[in-house]
């Protein structure tokens, strides 16, 4: 069968997170317990109801698609095309009852990361972007901001203590006092803030490929840069930072950890 065009990926990527996004609401509040994985990080049965949904609507028009996902791992076809999922990026928010939890769907095109959409269910906000087509949050054309000085920056850290501990407190205060205001809006949430031009940073000491794969389309195509610490641009650093694309460098140098 013949690759889509990234139009109809990312149509049918949309249709896949609004759907997984809204399962997880049956769930959202009720005072669901997490379960632990053997890596040691939660899950709950919305994780895993969300999921399945998603690749079943994949597997229905995709049949020979390759699907990577958080909770039910590797399936699908041969094709050079797979799509990367995370149910609920933000589980111990989710558990939580605090809205700011996101459904991901990354999809990679020969290698390519090409299409993401971040779908934040219970605030009921979507970005989505696919290559050469721009982001879009909620229908509207969106770009990061333009600010060029990082005393006016605001950055999102889902784990502040993550970050220290990998760089230094020393490293840490400094990126601290460099910037306007820091906070921890947690998971996917920061990087889509940094996307709509709300945020100028987000960075996440401990990152998998369901974590970066819908990221890194949606941030460049809203005219910013996602990278691992390194500076390499991947899906695949363990790590990442995200940017308007104007204080990415220095970013980088403050956290001092780039090849």
């Amino acid at each position: 069968m013949s690759t889509p065009d990234l139009a109809t990926l990312l149509d049918v990527a949309t249709e896949v997170a609004w759907t997984g996004g809204r399962r997880t609401l049956a769930w959202f509040q009720s005072g669901l317990r997490a379960e632990r994985k053997a890596d040691g990080s939660p899950v709950t049965v919305a994780d895993r109801e969300a999921e399945r949904v998603m690749r079943d609507l994949i597997m229905e028009r995709f049949p020979d698609h390759q699907i990577v996902g958080e909770e039910h791992g590797t399936g699908g076809g041969t094709a050079p095309v797979r799509w990367i999922l995370d149910p609920i990026d933000g589980t111990k928010t989710f558990v939580s009852g605090v809205p700011l939890y996101g459904t991901l769907v990354g999809v990679e095109v020969e290698g390519e990361p090409s299409v993401g959409v971040i779908y934040m269910p219970a605030l009921d906000e979507m970005v989505s972007a696919a290559r050469g087509l721009g982001c879009r949050w909620n229908g509207r054309p969106c770009r990061v901001s333009d600010r060029t000085d990082a005393s006016e920056a605001l950055l999102t850290v889902t784990d502040l203590d993550a970050v220290r501990a990998r760089i230094g407190h020393e490293r840490g205060d400094a990126l601290n006092e460099r910037v306007y205001m820091q906070r921890t809006w947690a998971d996917c949430y920061g990087y889509l803030l940094v996307a709509t031009g709300r945020a100028e940073v987000a960075m996440d000491a401990a990152m998998a490929i369901w974590d970066c794969a819908a990221l890194m389309p949606i941030i460049e195509e809203a005219g910013g840069r996602f990278t691992a610490w390194s500076g390499e641009r991947t899906i695949d650093g363990g790590d990442a930072v995200a940017t308007n694309g104007r204080l990415h460098e220095e970013v980088l140098d403050l956290l001092g950890v780039r090849s």
